[in-house]
């Protein structure tokens, strides 16, 4: 059994903690709607896994260096570093929606930061100056969009935060500002490569990864702090100065998330469907349950900033789409994990 343990901790998927971004984007979307028990439920579901994730890290750091330094090597497995920081955020901003619990908040902001600032420079970095690469087509994915959701997570949580702490609301607003205008160059950037990809490469049935969903998701996340900049504008002069700027751009992250909804819906039908690709339980589809939480909870959030109740119906849909596909993906983690134990036994 402790062999085993040590070979789960050596391959974990350092994407594994897109399931905590999962898990608390969905429960705060269930809040905002007045789902109360599942938003709870959720909670403190969430923090039980990111613990639990925490220490299989640290472990695996400790115990398996070398494949950590590999999988931050690899243009595909590096970006799930990632996630670590978002979900630490995520989890921070939960702990602001559903307790109120600001200090704590706050210790989370700061892990997250660290976290950003070491995952950033350590793996684009490495591959930059790495002396062998893969083919343009091998090498990108939508996971690759996930550095976009970690920043925007950052300028999400920074603006809940400038709420309670009156000393540092105009850091944190420029912060947030700052990381938010950061986020969507990034994502002008990775997404002009990954349609291209798309529309001039072969594209395969197995390459339609989970991770593409993140061309949604990232543009969601964006709405949402788009969204809680609006609202934090009379309190920070500088970005009332900018308020056409940010509803405007707001909205225009929130029509291409909505333009990529029938697309990848469409491919994965094609994907499962049409190619017979089976439907089997891999830790990557938690990053797309993901943006369908995230989804709900900006479209919800932008309604609220400026005053568009006509969109209020959709969150209020998507909200069960984000739930059966989270409850669909926890029960396939369920069944591979005992699977995997009763096989430890034999």
């Amino acid at each position: 059994m402790k062999q085993r343990l040590k070979h789960a901790v050596r391959d974990l998927s350092p994407a594994y903690f897109a399931m905590v971004m999962a898990t608390g984007v969905v429960s705060s979307a269930a809040f905002f709607l007045g789902m109360k028990a599942i938003a709870y439920g959720l909670f403190v579901a969430n923090i039980f896994f990111y613990a639990v994730l925490s220490v299989l890290a640290v472990t695996r750091l400790l115990w398996f260096p070398g494949k950590v330094l590999e999988d931050l090597l690899d243009h595909l497995r590096g970006m799930g570093f990632f996630t670590a920081p978002t979900a630490t955020a995520v989890l921070g901003a939960q702990f602001i929606l559903l307790e109120e619990e600001y200090p704590v908040a706050m210790v989370l902001w700061v892990i997250a930061l660290l976290l950003w600032t070491v995952v950033t420079y350590t793996v684009f970095t490495n591959l930059t100056i790495k002396g062998e690469k893969p083919a343009f087509s091998d090498g990108i994915n939508g996971a690759w969009l996930l550095s976009v959701v970690s920043t925007q997570s950052l300028a999400v949580l920074s603006a809940k935060l400038s709420m309670h702490y009156p000393e540092l609301r105009l850091i944190l607003n420029f912060f947030g500002f700052a990381m938010w205008l950061w986020g969507g160059m990034l994502y002008i950037w990775m997404i002009s490569l990954i349609f291209y990809r798309y529309n001039f490469f072969k594209f395969n049935p197995g390459d339609l990864t989970p991770p593409y969903w993140i061309n949604m998701g990232a543009m969601a996340i964006s709405t949402l702090a788009g969204s809680l900049l609006i609202l934090n504008t009379p309190h920070a002069p500088f970005l009332l100065s900018t308020l056409p700027f940010l509803k405007g751009f707001t909205i225009f992250y929130w029509v291409t998330g909505t333009w990529w909804i029938p697309m990848l819906f469409i491919l994965a039908i094609w994907r499962h469907g049409y190619k017979r690709f089976p439907l089997t339980y891999d830790p990557l589809y938690w990053g797309a349950v993901f943006p369908l939480g995230m989804y709900t909870a900006a479209t919800f959030e932008m309604a609220q900033a400026m005053e568009l109740e006509f969109l209020l119906p959709i969150p209020r849909v998507f909200i069960y789409i984000a739930m059966a596909a989270w409850a669909a993906t926890f029960y396939g983690f369920l069944r591979s994990l005992v699977r995997n134990v009763l096989m430890g036994r034999h």
